[in-house]
């Protein structure tokens, strides 16, 4: 089973050695992909150094239509012409331990998309204040029951997608900042894929501030509403 890690990074060059560090150092081959938005403090030279040393390393620069969603939209295309068998989507901050990999990984043969979950059993949160936490509870609870989608962590970004998984959902796929999270959760519900969830403990970023802010959150609690009117499935 080929797996290749997505990682959509801007501005991580504090986060994505270690992170790819991890990754190799995994029982599990896993192959690398940085999708990199031509950050300007050097993370993609920094990848592009570790990819002249390592061949399972690689790197894919953007520098048009830059943004969270279209970056994952295009590592996912790029990552099923790798010949990925499964693909993980996860963030470059560190918050997503690699650790978990192998367990999302021996799931992949009763689920088309395995979810890294803070709420179930097992697993933990420790990077939120209380008052992230508080609207991270609201937002799950409401994204949950918009989508139509009966799984505890429906924003999260830690996943496995299975490559037939994501060829049915990628024609659809249309947000260009983080929003693709919900999004393609909306899609795989309506194409009946099957989601599992593993725990995970989603950890404190390394350097660097976090791009996602509680306002943009609540934005996004609107925008359902717009994709399921829209939607063309």
């Amino acid at each position: 089973m080929k797996i290749v890690a997505m990682i959509p990074t801007y501005n991580e060059a504090g986060n994505i050695r270690e992170v790819i560090r991890e990754l190799r150092s995994l029982t599990l081959d896993v192959d690398v992909l940085v999708v990199d938005d031509s950050s300007p403090d050097g993370t993609s030279r920094q990848v592009e150094a570790m990819a002249a040393k390592d061949a399972h390393v690689h790197l894919l620069l953007r520098k048009d239509r830059r943004g969270r969603g279209w970056a994952g939209i295009d590592g996912f295309k790029k990552a099923i012409e790798m010949g990925a068998d499964v693909v993980v989507e996860m963030d470059g901050d560190h918050s997503h331990a690699p650790r978990f990999i192998p367990a999302f990984a021996s799931k992949m043969d009763e689920a088309d998309i395995v979810i890294g979950s803070r709420y179930v059993a097992g697993g933990k949160d420790e990077a939120r204040s209380l008052v992230r936490l508080i609207i991270s509870a609201f937002a799950r609870r409401y994204l949950s029951f918009v989508l139509g989608v009966r799984i505890q962590d429906p924003t999260s970004g830690y996943r496995m997608y299975c490559h037939h998984a994501l060829r049915k959902i990628l024609p659809y796929l249309q947000s260009r900042d983080p929003f693709i999270v919900s999004e393609v959760l909306y899609y795989a519900r309506r194409l009946n894929l099957k989601i599992v969830e593993v725990p995970i403990e989603f950890l404190p970023r390394g350097a660097g501030e976090s791009k996602l802010k509680a306002t943009t959150l609540f934005k996004y609690l609107f925008r359902v509403w717009r994709l399921k009117i829209t939607s063309p499935v």
